[in-house]
């Protein structure tokens, strides 16, 4: 019945757009009551306005009484967001993601993002390490809460030419974040629909938060195939749920680029020597098991110029540069 349904409602316009509600995906909920011959909709059109609203619902209603001949309707309009949003463009989404915390993800974020956008290429960030968000500190952006365009979209901080959306910008600095998993994905959902984000954007790197728990998941639902990066560190430790992270990577249909092991070693600057204080092999463990690439060992290190980022003329800023190569290239293998 409620394949019926669908194929029929899928013939609809929807009067905002001026497409098929199978063009615009607007169908979000199908239900039905057989004992009471009760129909449960939830449509989402491009554009809410009373007009479009009573088209549509005569529409509907026209449809699911006299057509398919049912007694009963229940239907709900609601805006969807996802049909101008990032999703819908031609940007790559590449998530950065480890099975703990502590591993320096953010830092192998912010710097692939610089040597991307080094190279002349439009990128955004979204820091969706909703309880630890660092980005803003990383990039030593000043704190300012975000305002709202014209079209009351809110404004993504830049970063030179990047572009960047965190809760960082919208809480009070040194106050912690306290959410429960509702307030999580409402955030997420303005974080990637409700954000002015630059129509040309070609790169958005997702900082993820540690684990595998519900942002993942969410993530899985703005974007249902991205391509992940995952961070390690040499430690047996941390590459145990690094694989963790890359299986559930897999298992939600992403393409998984890489492994990056951070912290690899230290080079003595007496001797020349490594020294591998957090052990060594976990990074060639975690991609051997996941079946992907180690794209480099990132030295222990401090930039000479920046809190975070490594210029080109610095050994582990020539390593970023090469792994954003890796990912330009990818683009072009794929396509």
């Amino acid at each position: 019945m409620k394949d019926k349904i669908r194929l029929e409602l899928e013939k609809l316009i929807d009067p905002s757009l001026k497409m098929s509600l199978k063009q615009s995906e607007g169908i979000k909920h199908i239900g039905y009551d057989e004992e009471h011959d009760l129909v449960t909709l939830i449509i989402a059109i491009g554009k809410k306005s009373d007009q479009a609203e009573r088209s549509l619902r005569m529409d509907v209603t026209k449809l699911i009484k006299q057509t398919l001949g049912h007694k009963g309707l229940k239907l709900e309009i609601e805006e969807n967001k996802k049909i101008e949003s990032i999703t819908k463009g031609k940007c790559t989404f590449i998530g950065i993601a480890s099975g703990k915390g502590g591993v320096g993800k953010s830092t192998v974020v912010v710097n692939i993002a610089n040597r991307l956008m080094k190279k002349g290429h439009k990128v955004g960030i979204i820091d969706a390490d909703i309880y630890g968000s660092s980005i803003p500190k990383l990039l030593n952006v000043p704190h300012e809460f975000p305002h709202y365009d014209e079209n009351q979209k809110i404004a993504p901080i830049t970063y030179q030419t990047m572009q960047v959306i965190s809760t960082e910008f919208f809480t009070n600095p040194k106050e912690p974040v306290i959410w429960r998993g509702g307030m999580l994905h409402s955030m997420l959902e303005h974080f990637f629909y409700d954000v002015a984000w630059d129509k040309e954007l070609e790169y958005m790197l997702i900082d993820l938060p540690p684990g595998t728990g519900d942002v993942m998941l969410d993530v899985k639902s703005y974007i249902p195939q991205a391509k992940m990066i995952i961070v390690t560190t040499p430690h047996l430790s941390a590459s145990h749920v690094a694989i963790k992270a890359g299986f559930a990577a897999l298992k939600l249909d992403h393409q998984i680029l890489g492994v990056i092991e951070n912290m690899s070693y230290y080079k003595n600057p007496i001797n020349g020597q490594r020294e591998n204080i957090f052990g060594e092999g976990g990074g060639l463990e975690v991609s051997k098991l996941l079946g992907a690439e180690l794209l480099a060992q990132i030295p222990i290190d401090q930039p000479k110029k920046h809190p975070a980022i490594f210029d080109i003329d610095e050994d582990n800023g020539k390593l970023y540069d090469d792994i954003a190569d890796l990912i330009i290239f990818n683009e072009v293998d794929y396509d």
